[in-house]
């Protein structure tokens, strides 16, 4: 797909070549924002990387994963790829044997809520557009680019014949982005309730980010 707007920015489906520019953007705009990694201090861009980089390269084959690009410059982009019910207890596997870093704790907190949502019981489908991360460049935001970014990937789906797309929202905005866009919030859980074995709540991000939110639509 492509779209352009005013301003001079297009949407265009990503390429594995783009994925050159794509990661050292994550490392800059996302890693340092996302609220619960960053909270942390550790240095997430490097745990589990190159299963990471697989796992995205294994979604833009997909070509359900966009760029967005001013000129030559990428201003922001979106991770998304399909998923099964069989992807539940692989992630709940995967997770589990993960080391105890941020990057971790953030895998078993998600394959956590993954299996207590339950989304392919609950809308009676058998796969889902999964939107992985969406980001926008720190001089980019606040100015739509992210809605964009979303309502592009709604687009993907439905052409690509998706019934359901979802998000997991670490971030206020995200899902207050999300929300703004028609998806529906399905399940919250907050941070100061998600705790360790010994009774230690694992996750402190700043306010507003208070809640993990899985937020849906149909598309």
């Amino acid at each position: 797909m492509k779209a352009s707007g005013k301003d001079g920015i297009s949407i265009r489906t990503m390429t594995e070549k783009d994925y050159a520019a794509v990661k050292p953007f994550m490392k800059e705009h996302f890693f340092t924002g996302e609220p619960l990694g960053s909270s942390t201090g550790e240095p997430v861009h490097l745990q589990n990387e190159e299963d990471n980089d697989e796992y995205h390269l294994s979604m833009i084959r997909q070509e359900t994963c966009l760029v967005a690009l001013q000129g030559e410059r990428l201003v922001g982009f979106v991770l998304a790829g399909a998923q099964c019910p069989e992807d539940v207890e692989r992630h709940r596997e995967e997770a589990e044997k993960m080391e105890d870093h941020a990057w971790g704790r953030i895998c078993r907190l998600s394959s956590k809520v993954e299996g207590q949502v339950n989304l392919y019981e609950r809308y009676g489908v058998s796969r889902v557009l999964y939107s992985h991360i969406t980001n926008v460049a720190a001089s980019m935001r606040g100015k739509g680019l992210g809605s964009r970014l979303a309502a592009a990937l709604m687009e993907v789906g439905r052409a690509k014949g998706f019934p359901l797309m979802v998000a997991y929202c670490t971030s206020f905005y995200s899902a207050r982005q999300k929300a703004a866009l028609g998806m529906e919030c399905i399940y919250s859980l907050s941070y100061q309730d998600y705790k360790d074995n010994a009774g230690r709540v694992i996750f402190k991000p700043a306010p507003p980010h208070t809640h993990f939110r899985v937020m849906v639509i149909q598309l």
